[in-house]
């Protein structure tokens, strides 16, 4: 069976995308010559003291493959077995990774808090926490919280502190999915510490994938304590690369300039340009504000599928008629406004 390789941009994820030219410059320089291996190697130190300059604190820095790992190894750091942790009914850890961090927690059980437009509703943390207390339950120690969310919004920083608030009050330690952490603070105009360890969170999974770079995400315990021993958590689930450098050179290369910042910032302006060009158009409804680099538009069935006809490619997974069109590092205005242009020229005739 012959693959076609098509090289037009697309709007279906920012994973799709390729290796911007920063993280591709940096693993070609990691590429020249010999170094140790499994993190011991000048590329990882620094990458990771990069990361503990942008937070501006002495954190401890862990490189793994993948989100769902990230995700999964971070939390069952902050549980035991018979804990369950707190996120959003819409939550990746929820919804998108096959039950990995129950099974990397040893069977700690998540259980899923309401909100409005993919936030966590302060309230049913209290709710849920407060439900039973017998041992019969599965005690609540942990809360997961995504920014920006799965439906790309953000959590205000107001917004956040409330959570984390909460949170501690009622003796949560605070763990953070941020597959797009990029795009939330170039949406936020913030500084990375004010919404990490400043607002409350323990230990952050910082997304570099979905921002331009070929693998890798970096775990950054802000509460050191519970870092402890996670380099073996790593290695037990095969997350202990033997070159770590081309984990952690690409973080270099996005790091070092700001390109992490520049990419996710111009992904947010083209997702803002698309959420211009459809608000409007006749059988066309926008279903969140667009706040990061994801425009979320319901449309007719039959608009979809001429759209897929067209070639466009873009998921529409989270509920029947409800497209989810992801922007990326390279999305081009061109592109935006050739998609624009065909949900216009259909809506108005279909």
């Amino acid at each position: 069976m012959k693959v076609e390789m098509k090289a037009r941009r697309q709007f279906a994820s920012d994973n799709n995308a390729g290796i911007c030219p920063e993280a591709f410059a940096a693993l070609t320089e990691a590429n020249r010559g010999h170094v140790s291996g499994y993190g011991n190697d000048p590329w990882t130190e620094k990458a990771a003291n990069l990361l503990r300059d942008l937070f501006e604190t002495q954190c401890e820095v862990f490189f793994v493959f993948n989100g769902t790992a990230a995700n999964s190894l971070s939390l069952a750091s902050l549980c035991q077995s018979y804990h369950s942790i707190l996120c959003h009914e819409s939550a990746h850890v929820e919804t998108a990774e096959c039950g990995a961090p129950e099974f990397f927690a040893n069977g700690t059980k998540v259980l899923l808090v309401p909100g409005a437009n993919g936030k966590i509703d302060p309230a049913g943390i209290e709710g849920m926490v407060k439900k039973r207390t017998d041992i019969h339950y599965p005690k609540p120690r942990a809360i997961s919280l995504t920014q920006a969310t799965e439906a790309g919004t953000i959590y205000s920083l107001d917004e956040l502190e409330t959570v984390t608030d909460t949170a501690k009050e009622l003796g949560l330690r605070v763990h953070m999915d941020g597959a797009r952490f990029a795009n939330a603070v170039a949406s936020m105009g913030v500084t990375p510490k004010e919404i990490t360890w400043q607002a409350g969170v323990d230990v952050l999974c910082f997304g570099g994938t979905k921002n331009g770079m070929a693998v890798g995400e970096a775990v950054v315990f802000f509460n050191s304590e519970l870092a402890r021993e996670f380099d073996y958590r790593c290695k037990q689930a095969g997350q202990l690369a033997s070159k770590m450098r081309f984990l952690s050179a690409s973080w270099v290369g996005m790091l070092q300039d700001g390109a992490w910042l520049r990419h996710a910032a111009h992904a947010n302006k083209m997702a803002r340009r698309l959420d211009a060009g459809l608000r409007g158009l006749p059988q066309i409804k926008i279903a969140f504000p667009c706040q990061t680099n994801a425009v979320f538009a319901e449309m007719p069935q039959a608009i979809i599928e001429a759209l897929w006809q067209r070639g466009w490619m873009f998921y529409t997974h989270v509920s029947p008629g409800q497209c989810r069109l992801m922007c990326s590092w390279d999305t081009t205005e061109a592109d935006v406004d050739e998609f624009a242009a065909d949900v216009r020229s259909l809506a108005t005739k279909v």
